[in-house]
Parts: structure tokens; sequence; C-alpha cells
């Protein structure tokens, strides 16, 4: 039996040619402030919620940019498990602030790949891709 895929949103916040990732709490593999998509939940209010509980970021959902969607191996899930990402920019002023689910906060390029699931890889290479990050 194949698992359906994981419908996850994320935001992208680029500031000087980073984006913001996090770890969770006594974690060391950093991924983007993101979460599943509850039911009746569109894609972009997921992301804004999900940045809300995760770097106290109060985001318009409807000011979300939606740049792509990512779908590979989901990261720490049932093996070949597949994760389809939707990625949003976000923009604001507000500085992110680690919730109690985030252990720290990490303004990351394509160097650090090697400390991101194969999504957040995918996620760098994209953000890259399109000269938004080194």
């Amino acid at each position: 039996m194949t698992l359906p895929p994981l419908q996850v949103a994320a935001i992208a916040l680029l500031r000087d040619r980073t984006v913001l990732m996090v770890t969770a709490r006594g974690r060391e593999v950093h991924y983007m402030p993101g979460g599943k998509i509850d039911p009746g939940e569109t894609a972009a209010q997921a992301a804004a919620r999900e940045a809300h509980e995760e770097v106290s970021l109060t985001l318009d959902p409807s000011a979300l940019e939606e740049l792509f969607e990512v779908r590979t191996l989901a990261h720490g899930q049932e093996e070949g498990r597949m994760v389809h990402m939707r990625v949003f920019r976000a923009r604001t002023d507000a500085a992110p602030t680690p919730s109690s689910e985030v252990g720290a906060l990490h303004w990351v390029t394509t160097a650090d790949a090697d400390r991101c699931p194969p999504a957040g890889r995918e996620v760098l290479r994209l953000l890259a891709a399109r000269d938004l990050i080194d």
C-alpha cells in the first residue's frame, strides 16, 4: 500500500541572499518554517499559520507569493513516503523569533545544504536557480 504524500506548506523569508531555516529543539536538521496543511485550509493559510507558530511572524496569507512546489522523499517518515511542499515567499520587516517548538533560527545558503533533509536541499537549489540566495 502506498501512503498518500504529505501535503505541507512553508515560507521562504529571504534576507541578504540567505533564507530562514529552523531547527527543532534538540535536533540538528535545518528545515523550512512550515508544516502540514490542515483540512479546510489553503496552502497559503497553512504557511502563514505555521510561520506564526514556529517563528512568531504574523503574515497575511493573501500577501504570500507562491514560488514553487517541491516533491521529494519525506524526511523521518515511512520509507518511500513523499512530501509535496508548497513554498511561499514571505515579505516582512518583523524579526522572526523562535517559538517553544523551535530550538534555533538559521540564515542559510546553498553551502548549508548538507544540514537539510531532501526537501530543504531542493528548496535551496531552486532558490539559488532563481538567483534569490547564494
